[in-house]
């Protein structure tokens, strides 16, 4: 399975989500995006966040308060790098996605801090 991964993603995309790697800060394509419109898992393309969901926490990834639909993403937690956080993964592929933290503004106060290399963007046409 793994081949098939190697295959279908870029060696960037399969770091972050094949490897539960990271992008640096800043630097992914959707941090600053504020159309409308939804985001993907960009390895199977199941739907994840909503754009209605998104918001700027100062963090260089892009934010979500919440995902767009509960049981499409599975939360366990991560205690690498010395420090007890909660993975986000796509609950169908398991593909990993970025963090939640327990900081975000209401309605649900949790932040999901997302990898843009995890995700695909399709905008809402009016």
């Amino acid at each position: 399975m793994n081949d098939q991964w190697k295959k279908k993603l870029t060696p960037e995309q399969y770091n972050v989500c094949r490897m539960g790697g990271t992008e640096s800060p800043f630097s992914g394509k959707y941090y600053k995006n504020t159309a409308d419109g939804m985001y993907y898992c960009i390895a199977c393309g199941s739907p994840l966040f909503s754009s209605a969901t998104k918001f700027e926490s100062g963090t260089g990834w892009p934010s979500f308060w919440d995902v767009v639909q509960k049981g499409n993403a599975i939360l366990k937690e991560d205690d690498t790098l010395g420090m007890r956080r909660t993975e986000v993964n796509c609950a169908t592929c398991g593909s990993h996605l970025g963090h939640v933290f327990d900081d975000g503004p209401n309605p649900t106060g949790k932040r999901y801090c997302i990898n843009s290399v995890a995700l695909d963007f399709k905008e809402k046409f009016r």
